[in-house]
């Protein structure tokens, strides 16, 4: 009998990953294979298996655009992955405004509609929406359903998502939105999946990535988060700035007469621990690195992390329970150990060999907030949205 399955693609700025699921039951996806369309200087497509197994390992012509490498992408998982039905492709799209706020069907006028929000993530919102368009010229009969990173932060409160600028402007949509909704929906999912108590503690997720934000989540639903505006806000990340005083936008505009697209590059692109270091903007570097810029970027990333989750516990009157997630977080015991020892006045007591092993809880007994590794599954969510939106 032939499968039915789901493509869930994540698209950045030089890749796209993409998992492809089973639908193994009414209630169950089945995770199939997963992978990388890297369209860097070397274009690549590699995928694995749900148990690590390599499944492809392709280099594309050099030459190839955006749209036939994706093309290839579609044709390997159609042609090389067995009997199945591909029923969608679900995309994550980084901003979704004030009107997506629940995953939807992709047609001609809801794209448009995704594409008019670029001037809020100017940088995000082309990215979310190439693959996207090369998939409806591609295979224009293959109907495409879009999940929205900004939804899972519709429950914070109007009063934490305003800014203090004249009212009309929030009427116009100015107001902050939060990003990285995806994964905090997973990372609150699998809380409630480890145990139904978890799930009701006063907790803060750090997702501690390229892109980096912080969520506080109450009985699993956001009420505060880091990004505001745009994916510019909060912490320090590795091309982007993070929070900064608007003053200083303004020195470089009306001061050293920057222009408006230069300053975007820069903050964007230029900033963050690629910045401060002058070295890289991936923390594996930074933490190999001995120089002492490559030092401070870390020391400011952890700082910057800690204050900012001191604030988020504020909005929920206490910490219980932090969670590290995503690439950084999942995987740098360092930095971990960095946050956790700016909190211990919260009561976090991090447990050096546990935190070191990457274990799934990297707290001690002792410690009055539970600290956990969790890793996260964007690509599942969108999944998950997928099958809801086609009713299957």
């Amino acid at each position: 009998m032939m499968r039915q399955s789901i493509l869930a693609l994540n698209a950045g700025s030089s890749s796209v990953k993409f998992a492809l699921y089973d639908l193994a039951s009414p209630q169950d996806l089945q995770l199939v294979s997963r992978g990388t369309l890297d369209l860097g200087d070397v274009p690549t497509l590699r995928a694995k298996a749900a148990d690590g197994a390599m499944q492809c390992d392709r280099r594309l012509a050099a030459d190839k655009p955006r749209d036939a490498a994706i093309g290839e992408m579609l044709n390997w998982v159609q042609g090389e992955m067995g009997e199945r039905n591909l029923l969608c492709a679900g995309h994550r799209i980084v901003h979704g405004g004030s009107e997506f706020i629940e995953p939807v069907r992709l047609t001609p006028a809801t794209i448009e509609a995704i594409d008019r929000l670029t001037p809020l993530a100017p940088l995000h919102q082309p990215r979310s929406l190439a693959p996207v368009r090369a998939i409806a010229a591609l295979q224009p009969d293959l109907p495409q359903v879009g999940c929205f990173d900004t939804a899972f932060h519709q429950t914070i409160d109007p009063l934490v998502r305003r800014f203090a600028l004249p009212r009309q402007y929030e009427e116009q949509g100015l107001r902050r939105y939060g990003f990285h909704g995806l994964s905090y929906e997973h990372i609150a999912g699998r809380l409630g999946e480890i145990s139904p108590t978890l799930a009701t503690k006063r907790t803060i997720v750090a997702h501690l990535g390229n892109g980096a934000s912080l969520c506080a989540l109450q009985q699993g639903k956001s009420i505060d988060t880091t990004m505001g505006f745009s994916a510019l806000d909060g912490l320090v990340m590795g091309t982007r700035c993070g929070a900064i005083d608007p003053g200083v936008l303004l020195y470089f505009l009306l001061e050293r007469g920057i222009a408006a697209d230069e300053l975007q590059t820069m903050l964007y692109e230029k900033s963050g621990l690629l910045g401060l270091s002058g070295i890289s903007s991936d923390m594996r570097t930074l933490e190999a690195s001995g120089d002492p810029r490559a030092l401070e970027a870390m020391a400011l990333f952890a700082f910057r992390t800690a204050r900012e989750a001191a604030a988020l516990a504020n909005t929920m009157g206490g910490l219980e329970c932090l969670v590290f997630t995503a690439g950084i977080g999942e995987r740098s015991s360092f930095i971990r150990k960095a946050i956790c020892e700016k909190l211990a006045w919260l009561g976090v007591v991090i447990d050096g060999p546990a935190n070191d092993a990457h274990s799934e809880i990297i707290s001690r007994p002792d410690s009055k907030v539970e600290v956990r590794v969790v890793a996260t599954d964007e690509e599942k969510i969108i999944a998950r949205h997928s099958r809801m939106v086609m009713q299957v």
